[in-house]
Order: C-alpha cells, then sequence, then structure tokens
C-alpha cells in the first residue's frame, strides 16, 4: 500500500517507466514538499535506474550551500519566488547526474502566508540539459497544508513528464 493517492503513484508509475525507456535519470529539489515529490518517484519498484537524487533545502541557507541559490536573490525576491525556483533546479540539475531536474518552493500553509504571497503558492521549475525551462506559479489556495503538498507533487511530476516529452 502506497503513502500517496493512486494518481500521483500512476504518474510515477509512468515517469519510472519512460525514464527508464530512455535511459535517462532525474533528480529534485524540494522545500515546501519535504521530499514528497522524491518519495513518490522512490515509492515505484525500478525507481532506482531513475531517481539520481533529492535534494531538500528548506531554509534559505540550505538552498545557498546545497544548490547554490544566491544570496541576493532570496534577499530581492524570498524563497518563495520565480527566480529561487530556477536558481534551485539549476543547481539541482548541475549537483546531479539527471538529464531532468525538477524544484519547488512554496507556502504551504497554515501560517506563513501574507497578502503578496498568500498561503498556496507555490513557484515550481523544471530544466532539462538540453536547456529547456519550465516555470509554473500555481495558487493552490488556503486548501490545507496536505493538500498543497500534494496538488505541488501532481504539478511536479507532470512538469517532468512534459519536458521528457519535448
Amino acid at each position: 500500500m502506497s503513502l500517496f493517492p493512486q494518481d500521483i503513484i500512476s504518474t510515477a508509475e509512468a515517469i519510472i517507466r519512460d525514464f527508464t525507456a530512455a535511459g535517462l535519470m532525474v533528480s529534485t529539489a524540494e522545500s515546501c514538499t519535504g521530499g514528497l515529490i522524491a518519495g513518490a518517484l522512490t515509492d515505484i519498484s525500478g525507481s532506482s535506474a531513475v531517481v539520481d537524487r533529492g535534494f531538500v533545502t528548506y531554509t534559505n541557507s540550505a538552498k545557498m550551500e546545497v544548490l547554490g541559490v544566491q544570496a541576493e536573490t532570496l534577499l530581492r525576491f524570498g524563497a518563495v519566488s520565480e527566480e529561487t525556483a530556477r536558481q534551485m533546479v539549476h543547481g539541482a540539475l548541475f549537483r546531479s547526474r539527471a538529464e531532468i531536474a525538477v524544484a519547488v518552493t512554496g507556502i504551504a500553509g497554515p501560517g506563513g502566508g501574507s497578502a503578496e504571497k498568500p498561503v498556496g503558492l507555490v513557484h515550481l521549475a523544471a530544466k532539462s540539459r538540453a536547456g529547456a525551462i519550465i516555470h509554473r506559479k500555481m495558487l493552490y489556495g488556503d486548501i490545507g497544508r496536505s493538500e498543497v503538498r500534494l496538488a505541488t507533487i501532481r504539478t511536479a511530476l507532470e512538469m517532468v513528464r512534459s519536458l521528457l516529452a519535448a
């Protein structure tokens, strides 16, 4: 029995199958999901051929030290921003053996939101070594911490699949 809903498992299974067939690897850089994207992927048998590594960088210092996010970016735009998500995914890609990486940073709630950056705001970025990059700004709303995290996993996995198909 999986910790994840069936739709997430189905998408993760498709990623593992398709990446295995293509001989490709993936890495993750996660803040608000705390490693759950990597967890969903590694819930699938055969994932060791596909998942290179996952970075859980919950604090700003971890984002800087582990992924190379610039202090200036965090000061100017904040941890929950397009700019930070893009730097996180770049760091995850180039600090791994993966051909595709995905990064997420957001406010899962229930606290931590503001008028400018409300609870449920998540920035996601996916990048391939070929240079393609996708960014999504999601406003999931104040639907509950677990629900924001699950919605983020779904979006992140969809982004990984779309880069493989590109």
